[in-house]
């Protein structure tokens, strides 16, 4: 494989694991870290890779250093997906005092939500509508069969719907 095609392919997927890390709750430097550290581990291990599975590798080896190092500082994954990660990262759809204030709420609200479900269906709501990965990506990603993440994305839809409306957020 030549260099352009190497670099272009390790730009597109570091570019989505650094947002995904930053969504989940990672701080930008650790993020920036985490990408380079996996880059050089993909560069080691290359010829070892499954080219066909080379996007969920990175995701993998990337996640695993993530965990690692939340356990290092103590700090559970996936916590900023709490009300400050949510948001900060949906735009307001106006700058009125009136407007934000409700955007603001509501985004508490899709927070709440989304942290009574399962981990899984956060995930896969996470990297579907703020990621904004295909389902295709999502199942390189988590290296599960298209259909599957079809079937958890639709389940997780009718779940976060449920709890929505037991929240009366209605």
């Amino acid at each position: 494989m030549s260099n352009e095609i190497l670099e272009k392919l390790f730009t597109s997927k570091m570019t989505l694991i650094y947002k995904y890390l930053v969504k989940i709750g990672c701080s930008h430097a650790d993020a920036e870290d985490i990408v380079q550290d996996t880059l050089v581990k993909a560069v080691i291990h290359l010829e070892a890779i499954d080219l066909e599975k080379i996007t969920s590798w990175l995701f993998k080896v990337a996640l695993n250093h993530y965990y690692d190092l939340c356990r290092k500082n103590k700090k559970l994954p996936l916590a900023s997906l709490e009300i400050e990660s949510i948001i900060n990262n949906m735009p307001a759809e106006d700058y009125l005092p009136e407007n934000y204030i409700l955007d603001s709420e509501k985004k508490k609200q899709v927070a709440r939500v989304l942290d009574d479900l399962n981990p899984i269906y956060k995930n896969l709501l996470v990297l579907k509508y703020v990621v904004e990965l295909s389902c295709r990506e999502i199942a390189e990603v988590v290296d599960i069969n298209e259909q599957t993440v079809k079937t958890y994305l639709y389940r997780a839809k009718q779940k976060f719907r449920d709890v929505w409306r037991e929240f009366n957020y209605e």
